[in-house]
């Protein structure tokens, strides 16, 4: 039996323990922070911050952790994982060099400019001054990154180029995102077409990809509002065809992987990429050095296969031998985000909420839980901006989304607000391809009088 820690409490991380507990091989199951959810799935919580790094190695030496799971991307940039397995402990997750993928958007732009993985036009930019001047030389609309860790509303997707060097000035001069993450920017071509996550497991030379999720990061319904962590996601991505999976392989998974090798900071966890597919091809928008949320909630629904199994092998370099054997439920899942009142802006936490019991005994529904605590009085409260992340299991996505909806209907708290079209872009009938022209033939093969169609 193997003790394992994970480490986090939003939904990402009730999702891995949840999931963690069902191994056979499972001992205890620790939580630190945890949430409500956790808790009352029978997972331990542990009252300590991912910051208290001591505190951290000496509960998991004393309680024989055989396996510590980083869930979320604050302490992987800070180091947690190199220093815990200084100590000797068993990390799946990135070392902080690695996790300069995520912690630093100038670190990913200039890897991927490097290693040819195909990414928007970009210049980097470590004053205000230049910055607006580049915006207003360019043609096109831009999105303005800050470079550091912004809790993933640093990005700005601008329209005009005021919005962009509004942009800048908050980024840069307000330092709305902290001093650090704004020191400099990445100034890009804004790209159209539609988004797809691909989270694949990476350890030493082998990368394994998991099935592609689609994540929707504005708050309101049709893509609008401001960003937030994410609203909802569905697994699969009919988008992602087997075709583009295998071409991101070769275009994007491998040269990135192999390129961090080569440079001596091997990755080792699970490297998320962030696509959107152009009229002129995919184009990498960003890297995650860890496990999406509501992704997670997704694809652990579907997962099959023996998850403590799985990040051990990624841990021992053993992954290879899971090599075309990772298992997923055939039915497709969709997971909705509920939030509290004001996010992605300012909201108050405490409001006590009902009805997940409800929820969580429909069939084939789990209620995975994010922003909530247990109250002294063992009422559950809302305790963060995306409070919970009802995630069904259908025959087909229709069936999945609906039996999602049904389950966030039973659910209430005071200024409680979700999408309601998560799985859409994928139930929407496509419009027909425009007819293809039939290529004009040479004129020593047309038909005398020109080549009218025969009717």
């Amino acid at each position: 039996m193997l003790n394992v820690m994970v480490i986090g409490k939003g939904g990402r991380e009730h999702a891995l323990a949840w999931r963690l507990k069902q191994s056979p091989r499972a001992g205890t199951i620790f939580c630190a922070p945890g949430n409500a959810g956790t808790a009352r799935d029978g997972i331990t919580n542990v009252p300590i911050d991912h910051t208290e790094t001591d505190k951290l190695q000496r509960f998991c030496l004393r309680e024989k952790v055989g396996l510590v799971v980083i869930g979320p991307e604050d302490p992987l940039a800070a180091g947690l994982a190199d220093f815990l397995r200084g100590k000797g402990l068993k990390v799946f997750g990135p070392s902080k060099e690695a996790a300069r993928i995520e912690s630093s958007k100038v670190f990913a732009k200039e890897l991927m400019r490097h290693a040819d993985v195909p990414t928007a036009e970009f210049r980097v930019f470590d004053h205000p001054q230049p910055a607006r001047d580049y915006i207003e030389t360019r043609d096109y609309p831009v999105v303005v990154k800050a470079d550091g860790l912004a809790a993933g509303k640093g990005v700005v997707v601008c329209k005009t180029g005021t919005e962009a060097t509004q942009a800048v000035k908050r980024i840069m001069t307000d330092a709305e995102f902290g001093q650090k993450a704004g020191r400099n920017v990445v100034v890009e071509k804004r790209l159209d077409g539609e988004e797809v996550s691909v989270l694949a497991l990476v350890s030493g030379r082998t990368f394994l990809p998991l099935p592609a999720c689609q994540d929707h990061k504005a708050v309101g319904d049709g893509d609008t509002g401001p960003n937030t962590g994410g609203m909802g996601a569905y697994c699969p991505a009919p988008v992602a065809t087997p075709e583009l999976m295998k071409e991101w392989e070769k275009t994007v998974f491998f040269p990135t992987i192999h390129w961090m090798k080569r440079n001596r900071y091997p990755f080792q966890g699970v490297l998320f990429g962030g696509f959107i597919l152009t009229n002129q091809g995919t184009r990498v928008l960003e890297f995650n050095c860890r496990f999406g949320d509501p992704e997670t909630q997704v694809l652990m629904m579907r997962l099959k296969t023996d998850l403590l199994d799985l990040l051990e092998a990624v841990a021992d370099e053993r992954l290879q031998e899971f090599e075309d054997k990772i298992v997923w439920d055939p039915r497709p899942a969709v997971c909705v985000v509920l939030c509290a009142g004001g996010y992605p802006g300012k909201y108050d936490n405490g409001k006590v909420i009902t009805g997940v019991a409800d929820a969580d005994r429909l069939p084939d529904v789990k209620v995975f839980h994010a922003g909530t605590r247990v109250d002294d009085r063992n009422r559950t409260v809302t305790d963060g901006g995306r409070v919970l992340g009802v995630t069904a299991l259908g025959d087909t996505l229709a069936d999945a989304k609906a039996r999602a909806y049904e389950a966030v209907k039973l659910i209430q708290f005071p200024g409680m607000h979700y999408r309601t079209d998560i799985a859409d872009k994928a139930l929407k009938v496509k419009p027909p391809a425009p007819p293809q022209e039939a290529p004009k033939l040479p004129a020593r093969f047309r038909k005398p009088g020109g080549d009218k169609p025969a009717n």
